[in-house]
């Protein structure tokens, strides 16, 4: 029996290990069953029981050792098939697969061929699988095959008492046009890439250089704005406080003149002087003027201005002569009666 099941094994399945070792072992009475594999015996043509590893006992003539199945992981070479893709390429792919045994009774009376009823099971499951992907998937996915054809394997051998644990591609076969037409598209690939780099280095440069330039026209107006605060600080300042100091002197001496006796018979004579200087300067500049009636009256021009000061000063004054001694010299004639001295001497 043993030598006939060989017979039938296809020739590329010779080289795998089969579930029938060496040879079926002879009943004397007393068998010794090695670890790892399992012994069917069959009592008068009909199963009796499987033997554990160990010691075993029989009953010569009566029980007979049908079948030996290793339990150990077999690994199964898928020999090479075509199969057409999603998008109509034909591939030449080939697989290995591993099995184990996990119910002996089953792989004996389940199947006449376990080993072989697998392979045929998972070139089919292939051939399905990769008519649902297109080429480029058929790359990218690999895992994910793998593991859907373990599963669709494992659902149909069931019943056998075989389970599928691993499924591995092991070569891609593209034919030559289609692997040209591939080159070609890595190829164009990769010169889009290195163009899309170059592209973004020139438009980093271009942003540095940009970031560059603003920041140092930053840099450079923050100088300008600091010379120009240290400028304001110092010399302007400085320049400005001195002006004021001999403006504030000039006020002081004027002040002196004023409060010295007839003080204001000089402050209406410089009053009247740059009137009349400034009344020689009209329609200069301008052909059209808008002038008071009495523009011509420098007395009564000098009696407003000198009354306008009085106003200004008269608070001051008197704070002065409450705080100041009665003094012995004669008093200052009052502004009345030196305007009125003005316009005698000026009719």
């Amino acid at each position: 029996l043993q030598r006939s099941q060989q017979l039938k094994r296809p020739a590329w399945l010779a080289l795998a290990p089969h579930r029938l070792n060496s040879g079926l072992p002879v009943n004397i009475g007393v068998l010794f069953v090695p670890q790892q594999e399992a012994w069917v015996v069959e009592r008068m043509g009909k199963f009796h029981r499987i033997l554990d590893p160990g010691l075993n006992f029989l009953i010569p003539l009566l029980d007979r050792i049908r079948y030996v199945q290793s339990l150990k992981e077999i690994v199964i070479n898928v020999p090479e098939q075509s199969a057409v893709t999603l998008d109509n390429v034909t591939l030449q792919i080939d697989g290995v697969l591993y099995l184990r045994v996990m119910d002996p009774y089953k792989a004996s009376y389940g199947v006449e061929d376990p080993e072989y009823a697998v392979t045929q099971l998972a070139q089919t499951t292939m051939r399905s699988e990769l008519g649902k992907l297109s080429l480029d998937r058929v790359f990218r996915e690999r895992e994910s095959l793998n593991a859907s054809i373990v599963d669709a394997i494992n659902q149909a051998s069931d019943c056998w008492g075989i389970r599928c644990l691993r499924y591995e591609i092991k070569d891609i076969h593209v034919p030559p046009r289609v692997k040209e037409s591939m080159q070609m598209q890595v190829e164009a690939e990769r010169r889009k890439r290195a163009t899309v780099l170059e592209s973004e280095g020139t438009r980093e440069s271009a942003i540095n250089v940009a970031e560059g330039q603003k920041q140092a026209q930053i840099l450079a107006s923050e100088a300008e704005k600091a010379e120009q605060i240290n400028k304001a600080a110092g010399r302007e300042a400085n320049a400005m406080l001195v002006k004021a100091r001999a403006k504030a002197e000039a006020i002081q001496l004027l002040a002196a003149a004023l409060a010295q006796q007839h003080g204001s018979a000089a402050a209406s004579l410089s009053v009247a002087e740059q009137y009349v200087s400034a009344f020689s300067k009209l329609a200069k500049d301008s052909n059209t003027l808008l002038l008071p009636a009495n523009a011509g009256d420098v007395t009564n021009m000098v009696a407003q201005a000198l009354g306008i000061y009085t106003t200004l000063t008269k608070p001051q004054a008197v704070k002065t002569e409450e705080e100041m001694p009665p003094a012995h010299e004669d008093p200052q004639p009052p502004a009345a009666e030196v305007l009125k001295a003005e316009k005698a001497s000026s009719s």
